[in-house]
């Protein structure tokens, strides 16, 4: 039976460096690498060579010139995001982020977030935010198989039996999309009707996609729920710490097998 390289005896004491920045909410750990890769972090004193660095401590390591302080308790922020604005900390083009409304709606002393996944610029809703960047690359992950609900309002027809039909999945221009849970709101009437649909792997634009290859055109999409956490009467633009007793719920079902 093959062994993991990671669990080995001769594995050296500690984790690798770019886990421990991104536990410590320093960036994802796609875009610690980035920055390891662009000298940007330091171990006493000196460029760390490879994100496989091996630690027990983030003692001495530095990012920018900048002492990198132990990590804070895991956090979850749910946020209200407006249309309007991109999932990310700056824009080439100018354009407001998150982060823009993020520095009104938290407190001054709330941690470096990290968005989970992201809601592109016409689709409001709840966008969960946190500090640990294992938090957030098991979250995304498709394999985990959380689930995220959506209300998106479509111009055209279609029968529920349509939307039924999406519980085999689909493929589209090549791409396979898993099971999807559609439904007619009830009372939806005319050409402009609410779906509510619940996807499990958050594929790029899937919920739009989908639609638009029954023949709808999306001109409203609302994200209602992530996992166990709904966006419930949050108002937009506002966001609401996570309570400390369900986040542990929701990390110990995580650690069971979310959905086991």
């Amino acid at each position: 039976m093959p062994t993991n390289p990671e669990k080995s005896a001769d594995r050296p004491e500690g984790d690798r460096i770019a886990k421990m920045l991104a536990r410590a909410g320093v960036a994802s750990r796609r875009e610690v690498e980035r920055m390891i890769a662009d000298g940007r972090v330091s171990l006493d004193g000196k460029p760390v060579g490879t994100p496989a660095t091996f630690l027990t401590s983030l003692k001495g390591v530095s990012v920018d010139g900048k002492p990198v302080a132990a990590p804070e308790p895991t956090q979850l922020v749910a946020f209200h995001k407006p249309t309007g604005l991109i999932t990310a900390e700056r824009d080439p083009a100018g354009r407001p982020t998150i982060y823009s409304a993020l520095r009104n709606a938290l407190p001054k002393n709330a941690p470096r977030l990290m968005p989970i996944g992201r809601l592109d610029l016409n689709t409001e809703g709840l966008l969960l935010l946190t500090n640990d960047g294992g938090l957030k690359r098991q979250m995304e992950l498709p394999a985990t198989g959380i689930p995220r609900t959506y209300r998106a309002r479509a111009f055209g027809e279609v029968s529920q039996e349509q939307l039924e039909d999406l519980s085999e999945g689909v493929e589209i221009d090549g791409v396979r999309y898993g099971s999807i849970d559609a439904n007619l709101e009830h009372g939806s009437s005319g050409k402009n009707n609410w779906i509510e649909m619940t996807i499990t792997e958050g594929k790029n634009r899937e919920v739009r996609r989908v639609l638009e290859h029954l023949g709808l055109k999306v001109n409203r999409l609302i994200r209602t729920a992530y996992g166990p956490f709904a966006l419930g009467d949050l108002p937009r633009g506002q966001a609401a710490i996570i309570r400390k007793g369900d986040l542990a719920r929701f990390q110990s079902q995580l650690k069971r097998g979310y959905g086991c």
